[in-house]
């Protein structure tokens, strides 16, 4: 299998995990194993698991990890990390990375219908199993559509879309990622559609709803964090603001000590920070990395480590 993917922020992703050679580490999104190759390296007696739901990403990176005995490939989303590490009796972790978003794999192989260049099923499920793009925009009500689309794309022109879809599918049923993509155009101003492809919004709010991701990774990161060592690190790589947001907003969650009233003479809440943020500000890619992997453009690096 040709799985091809450049890893984002590579070495910003190694140097924040701050590995020990005899450390325990977990890999949530595994993909081709860019990520997961270097940190197996870096182990002598310590241990990697690597986790992915995509069969395309169990088969390659089981077979890119094969050369490192520290490494173990899982299938599994990240979200049940907990479940993964029970069953292997690790009772914690001293550092996981999350590269959230769609892997190149995923956008460049076109049957596996997440793309809106070129055209194939809609399908869009990461997992390969489970609901379908497809059946989303056939069988979803406009209300529930408009809300998909306003919510995970941010899409302005939400409700238009959905009602173009809804007069379309009464027709036939909308079966492959051109049909949609051209009810899209279809329903968006022509000087918005100038500005750039007006199909990305409503492709990745659609892809947010087959997957779950935004649930999966509320629940991950509170996973993730309970499985922590102290002095453990979660690095997290997002791609888009509804990701970022949240990762932001429960890192600082976690690193808020005292709430008494800034007047009170001594602290009586009791509250102390449970993590500190390595990086105030997100990491984003250099000008060399945009040069060769364009994909890396909207990332958006966070580092956390828990006291």
């Amino acid at each position: 299998m040709d799985f091809k993917h450049i890893s984002v922020m590579l070495d910003e992703c190694i140097e924040g995990l701050n590995i020990k050679p005899d450390g325990i580490y977990l890999d949530g999104t595994a993909g081709g194993a860019g990520h997961s190759s270097e940190i197996a390296k870096r182990l002598t007696s310590g241990r990697l698991i690597a986790l992915d739901q995509d069969p395309d990403a169990i088969q390659i990176a089981t077979e890119r990890l094969s050369e490192y005995k520290t490494a173990q490939v899982v299938s599994a989303n990240f979200r049940d990390m907990d479940s993964v590490l029970q069953e292997l009796q690790i009772d914690g972790i001293d550092g996981i990375l999350l590269d959230l978003g769609v892997s190149s794999h995923q956008l460049d192989v076109t049957e596996r219908g997440f793309s809106y260049h070129g055209d194939a099923p809609l399908d869009m499920r990461m997992s390969q199993k489970g609901i379908s793009a497809k059946d989303i925009v056939n069988t979803y009500s406009v209300n529930e559509l408009t809300r998909i689309l306003r919510e995970y794309g941010e899409e302005n022109f939400a409700r238009k879309i959905a009602f173009s879809i809804e007069k379309a599918r009464a027709i036939k049923p909308i079966e492959t990622t051109a049909e949609l993509a051209e009810l899209v155009k279809s329903s968006i101003p022509a000087a918005k559609r100038r500005e750039k492809n007006p199909c990305k919004k409503t492709f990745q709010a659609i892809r947010i709803a087959v997957n779950g991701e935004l649930d999966s990774l509320s629940e991950g990161l509170d996973k993730a964090f309970s499985c922590l060592n102290p002095g453990g690190r979660l690095v997290i790589i997002t791609f888009h603001s509804l990701e970022d947001r949240m990762v932001k907003h429960r890192y600082l969650e976690w690193c808020k000590g005292c709430t008494c009233p800034p007047d009170f003479p001594v602290c009586v809440c009791g509250n102390q920070p449970k993590a500190r943020l390595v990086n105030r500000k997100p990491i984003v890619a250099t000008e060399e990395e945009l040069e060769y992997n364009r994909r890396s453009k909207s990332a958006k690096l966070r580092i956390l480590e828990k006291l």
